[in-house]
C-alpha cells in the first residue's frame, strides 16, 4: 500500500486552491508511466516477490508499475477529479476491492465552504492522509517504497474536512472513511472509520505531520479497532541535501472488547543529496516490527520484525522523465524469505525504473 501525495504536493494543492476564487474555470490533464525490472536473489518460480510489497512486486521481467490519465477541474468554489490507473501496483493493491473499481486512480469532488476562508469539503475516492511515500515514484526519494509505506493505506473512501491557514503554514483535516484503504466496506462492517491530519510548514525547508486512523477494518461481528499514528518530517537541511524522518506506532486490540492490544512500529530514516544537476543518491535505514501480525502476517514464532537498508541512485534524462536503480536488502528475525527454495532469514534484490510525467 503506498502514499499517493508527498507534503510538498499537498502543500502545492493547498497554495494552490487558496488561490481560486481568482481563477476562471479550468479542466487540466495529467499523466504518469512508470516501466521497472527487479530481480529478486531468491528466483521465485511464480515470479512473485513476497506478499507485502505492492510496488515492483514482480520478479525478473520487465512490467508496468503504474500508469494513468487524470483529469481535473478546478473553479471559484467547487473542485474534482477523476482518474484511471493501470500496472501491477493496481493490480496487487487493489486486489480486494470489486472489479470495476480496481481500476480508479481516484475519483472526487470538492466543495469550498467559505467565501474568505480556504476551507473544503471533500468526498468520493482520494488519497491517503497516511505517508509520507507517494505511488508515484517520480516524486518519491527512494525507488521502492518502505516497508511502512507499502502496508499503509494509499488511497481511502469518503468524506473530508480541509482547512489551509491564511499564510499556508498549516494544513488541518478530519475524515470518515470507509476503512483501512477501502472503496468498499469489508462485509459485515457497519462502523465507520476517522482520520485527521495536522501538517505544519514553516518554511520551504520543513515540513511536520502527525495523521490519525481510528476505526475497525474487520465484520462487526469480530471487531477489533485499530489505532494508527504516523509521523513524519521532511528536512531540507541545504539546496542539496534532504532527510527525511518517519515513525508509525499502532495498537489494534487482541479480540473483540478487549482492554488488551497488538502493538506495531516502523522508523525509517532516508538521506538523499543533489550530487549534480540530474544526479542525485540516497540511502534507507528501516525497521518494522509486528510480530503480532496486526499488517503483515508470517505464522512464525516471531512474527515480522525486519531490518531493511537500500542505497538508490537517480539520473534525471529530462525534466520529466528519470532513470533510477535501487538495491536493497532485508534481514529479518525469522526465516521468513526463502533462498534455493529453502527457507532464509535475508532477502536482497535489485530495482531499475524508467518514468515518465506528463
Amino acid at each position: 500500500m503506498k502514499k499517493i501525495l508527498l507534503p510538498v504536493i499537498l502543500l502545492t494543492a493547498n497554495i494552490a486552491s487558496a488561490q481560486m476564487d481568482t481563477l476562471k474555470p479550468n479542466l487540466s490533464f495529467t499523466g504518469y508511466a512508470e516501466v521497472y525490472y527487479s530481480y529478486d536473489f531468491s528466483n521465485p518460480g511464480n515470479h512473485e516477490r513476497p506478499t507485502f510489497f505492492y510496488n515492483f512486486n514482480r520478479h525478473n521481467e520487465v512490467n508496468l508499475n503504474l500508469g494513468f490519465i487524470n483529469a481535473s477541474y478546478t473553479a471559484k468554489n467547487v473542485r474534482a477529479n477523476l482518474g484511471l490507473m493501470v500496472g501491477t501496483w493496481a493490480q496487487y493493491n487493489l486486489s480486494a476491492e470489486q472489479p470495476l473499481l480496481r481500476n480508479l486512480w481516484q475519483a472526487n469532488v470538492g466543495v469550498k465552504l467559505s467565501k474568505k476562508k480556504n476551507f473544503w469539503l471533500d468526498a468520493g475516492v482520494f488519497p491517503s492522509h497516511i505517508g509520507f511515500e507517494s505511488a508515484v515514484g517520480k516524486s518519491c526519494d527512494a525507488l521502492t517504497r518502505c516497508i511502512l509505506g507499502d502496508n499503509t493505506p494509499s488511497y481511502e473512501s469518503g468524506i473530508k474536512i480541509g482547512y489551509t491557514s491564511d499564510n499556508s503554514k498549516w494544513f488541518l483535516s478530519a475524515l470518515v472513511i470507509n476503512g483501512w484503504q477501502r472503496i468498499a466496506r469489508v462485509d459485515g462492517n457497519n462502523t465507520p472509520a476517522f482520520g485527521t491530519q495536522i501538517t505544519f510548514t514553516p518554511n520551504g525547508k520543513i515540513t511536520l505531520n502527525y495523521s490519525t486512523f481510528i476505526g475497525n477494518d474487520k465484520p462487526d461481528t469480530v471487531s477489533l479497532m485499530r489505532y494508527y499514528h504516523n509521523f513524519y518530517a521532511l528536512l531540507n537541511l541545504t539546496d542539496k541535501f534532504r532527510i527525511t524522518l518517519g515513525f508509525d506506532y499502532c495498537m489494534e486490540q487482541k479480540s473483540k472488547g478487549s482492554s488488551v492490544y497488538n502493538t506495531l512500529y516502523s522508523p525509517v530514516m532516508i538521506l538523499r543529496y543533489q550530487c549534480f544537476n540530474k544526479l542525485a543518491i540516497a540511502v534507507r535505514g528501516e525497521y518494522y516490527n509486528d510480530e503480532n501480525g496486526i499488517i503483515i502476517v508470517t505464522g512464525t514464532q516471531n512474527g515480522f520484525q525486519t531490518f531493511g537498508y537500500s542505497l538508490n541512485l537517480d539520473y534525471a534524462i529530462r525534466d520529466n522523465v528519470l532513470w533510477r536503480i535501487e538495491g536493497r536488502g532485508l534481514s529479518s528475525k525469522d526465516k521468513i524469505f526463502s533462498l534455493d527454495n529453502n527457507p532464509n532469514s535475508q532477502n536482497y534484490f535489485v530495482t531499475t525504473s524508467l518514468a515518465i510525467a506528463f
